[in-house]
């Protein structure tokens, strides 16, 4: 068994760096949405969309349109359209609008159309990246100039790269972290390495089985930091548990392979039992419209199979090699004899037993006070801090917010398509643009317009009418904007709307609810009978977001009624697996009250590099963060039953039963949560806010879960239900 896992772990760490690279950057709905049709639109009837488009930004010493500094300003715009695969370029020099340009004059950016298909986007931001700064090293005083090239595949490169260093910067710090709660623990370094050895071969095991998949289906960059939280995270709560039983077994005089055996015939079905809980939330996730979560779903499968695997076979393989010698070395056992002493948790079980009403009442009242801000939980794009700005990307990004222009990045697109024989550019056609187009910009959330009928301030429809009449003359003077805006069947135009400065992506989305209830109303004469479609970013993640919330009943059901089947059928129990859903429901309940109080109303956030309330939370964070705490809530109190139901087979006294199992457990249970609070608390301060909201909220979930939940609330419960607690498996009375 040994020899088989070795050379199982010597193919994956070679191969498990391979993964990064086959990772999708951006995911999707398996559905059609309007804005995923409306981008599609976009790329097959236009001569030079800007559908996949990059925003560079040039500051300069000088002002930037003037003298030496427009030169280079031009030989960077030259250099952009040079690169076989841009279509065209949109700048202040190319339309002469002063909006490309910030207030100081020394700041402007330029919009880059590529001619790359969705997939190929990622492979052109080096090479541009690169082709600027050799322009850049050939020019006078290029150190003073900055040039940053942002939008979404550039920020899909630096969020990809960001989340690669995040994960090993933390399995890096987590291990040493990790190692020293496990000396605690077991007393001994040996005992306390093995649990580590079970994680890292659970991540990188993962990590390969993950990239080999990636060959043949889309799996999202998210799942690297997952696979290292969930990796470390149970795999070394497994081991925690398995290596414990071994000990225990060993002091109760038992050989080496005895031990063994005893303990893959309980801890090990505990783990399994354990594991199988676990898999319910990530299988889950499989039903799921979007291609992250997926990804999610099928890597939480594979490490947490890995590891179960790893605890049950290749770990009492080891103990039953080692034996005693997991107890060197045995000076420190002396050292910490203080922490594994069970007289504090006995105490602590009696006194539960005592006044368990009382117990559960105070414990109840803990967790319904942290779930009540849950219930004012907005869902949506955060406000701040989306997008990391350490990266070139991000820095863009800040450059055009200073600039008031980060609404150019990921504007709404409308596609507008008019009934056959109707010309975009016929006197209605413009005409139903025009109304349409004063309507939007008398919302103050909306910056500005981009569309035929907004060439320039001032203009009217009789003018936009003479202007296109005479089709050379307007292709003449403004070649990219009209092949960009306007269809090659000359009936389809686009209508780029740019948010205000002041509109962060929350309220965005509810700029897109109100343009497409605007276009849904029909107000505007001229423009019945058109089809018009709402895209873009914003439009994107809204259509996402519906289609989520609209599986999440769906995921939840599946989660607690599968998860309470398999409990009931463990621990031939009605009561048990309803009161564990119950409990492992107000863990989570809580979970989101916390998260929302940190993140959405900004208490506390500062501490993890926030710069103040995110006013929603993404809507994958609650999809995942209740498919993952459901399932690692339950291994706790799967540890702490088995061990209960363990002593009331041999007893038939459950209050006894229930004193022994949590006096048993808690040692096990608290040291373990110790190590999930660290690895999922480490993520908290990653550079990704998406990666910080889960690590927050699993981290708060274990540490309620291992509280409140398994030493307050669960033995309370247990206490007071008596026999009922096994009921139908115990028929006869028995005296609790």
């Amino acid at each position: 068994m040994i020899a088989t896992w070795l050379v199982i772990g010597v193919f994956a760490a070679k191969h498990a760096g391979e993964t990064v690279g086959r990772l999708e950057l951006r995911g999707g709905a398996d559905e059609m949405t309007e804005a995923r049709l409306a981008d599609s639109l976009l790329t097959a009837r236009f001569s030079r969309p800007i559908s996949e488009f990059f925003a560079v930004t040039v500051q300069g010493p000088t002002p930037i349109t003037e003298g030496v500094a427009g030169q280079v300003l031009d030989s960077l715009i030259a250099t952009a359209k040079a690169e076989p695969w841009v279509r065209g370029v949109l700048s202040v020099r190319a339309t002469q609008d002063s909006t490309f340009l910030a207030h100081d004059k020394r700041t402007t950016f330029f919009l880059v159309s590529l001619a790359v298909s969705h997939d190929s986007v990622g492979n052109v931001v080096q090479p541009l990246r690169d082709a600027f700064q050799r322009v850049l090293r050939h020019v006078p005083d290029g150190e003073a100039y900055s040039v940053l090239v942002t939008g979404r595949a550039p920020l899909d490169i630096d969020i990809r790269t960001v989340s690669a260093q995040d994960a090993h910067r933390n399995e890096r710090k987590l291990v040493p972290i990790t190692l020293a709660v496990l000396v605690l623990a077991f007393g001994a370094l040996v005992a306390a390495f093995l649990p580590v050895v079970v994680g890292i071969m659970a991540i990188t095991i993962a990590l390969t089985i993950v990239g080999i998949l990636a060959q043949y289906m889309p799996m999202s960059v998210f799942v690297l930091n997952m696979i290292s939280m969930i990796g470390l995270g149970v795999g070394i709560d497994y081991s925690l548990l398995v290596v414990t039983r071994f000990r225990e077994e060993l002091n109760a005089g038992l050989s080496a392979d005895a031990a063994a055996v005893r303990t893959f015939a309980t801890a090990g079905h505990a783990v399994m039992t354990s594991g199988m809980t676990v898999v319910v939330g990530f299988a889950a996730l499989l039903l799921t419209p979007l291609s992250e979560t997926k990804s999610v779903g099928i890597a939480g499968l594979a490490v947490v199979a890995v590891a179960v695997l790893l605890s049950t076979t290749l770990l009492p393989a080891l103990l039953a090699v080692l034996g005693r010698a997991i107890d060197r070395p045995r000076w420190i056992a002396r050292r910490l004899a203080w922490y594994h002493r069970p007289a504090v948790w006995e105490r602590w079980a009696r006194s539960l037993s005592r006044h368990p009403y009382r117990a559960l009442a105070l414990g109840g009242c803990a967790i319904a006070l942290l779930t009540v801000p849950a219930f004012f939980l907005r869902i949506g794009l955060p406000s701040r801090n989306w997008w990391p700005t350490e990266t070139e990307a991000g820095a863009g990004i800040a450059t055009l917010e200073r600039m008031g222009m980060s609404g150019y990045v990921q504007p709404l697109r409308m596609i507008i398509e008019f009934p056959e024989g109707t010309e975009a550019t016929s006197a209605t056609a413009l005409r139903g643009l025009k109304h349409l187009s004063d309507s939007l910009r008398s919302d103050p959330r909306i910056r500005d317009i981009k569309s035929l009928v907004d060439l320039g301030p001032g203009k009217g429809v009789l003018e936009y009418s003479l202007l296109y009449s005479e089709p050379d003359t307007v292709r003449a003077k403004y070649p990219d904007f009209l092949d960009a805006y306007l269809a090659r069947d000359g009936r389809t135009t686009l209508m780029d709307v740019i948010p205000s400065d002041t509109t962060s992506l929350t309220t965005t989305m509810d700029v897109v609810r109100d343009v497409r209830r605007l276009v849904a109303s029909q107000q505007i004469r001229q423009l019945k009978g058109t089809t018009i479609r709402v895209g873009g970013y914003v439009a994107g993640a809204l259509d996402f977001q519906r289609l989520l919330l609209a599986r999440l009943p769906l995921i939840i059901a599946l989660i607690l009624g599968v998860t309470a089947l398999m409990l009931a059928l463990v621990f031939k129990s009605v009561l048990v697996p309803l009161k564990a859903v119950l409990m492992n429901s107000l863990s989570v309940g809580a979970t989101f009250g916390i998260v929302v109080l940190v993140f959405q109303h900004g208490i506390g956030a500062q501490m993890f590099g926030i710069d103040g309330p995110t006013s929603a939370i993404y809507v994958l964070v609650p999809v995942l963060v209740f498919a993952v705490v459901f399932g690692l809530s339950m291994d706790y109190e799967v540890f702490l039953l088995t061990r209960i139901k363990e002593a009331f087979d041999i007893t038939g006294q459950n209050t006894l039963a229930t004193r022994e199992g949590l006096s048993a457990t808690a040692s096990v249970i608290t040291s373990a949560a110790l190590i999930m609070i660290a690895v999922f608390g480490a993520f908290a301060f990653a550079h990704i806010l998406l990666m910080q909201f889960i690590g927050f909220g699993l981290a708060v979930a274990v540490f309620l879960d291992a509280t409140l939940v398994r030493m307050i609330l669960v033995p309370s419960f247990m206490q007071i239900a008596g026999r009922w607690n096994w009921w139908p498996g115990v028929r006869a009375e028995r005296r609790s």
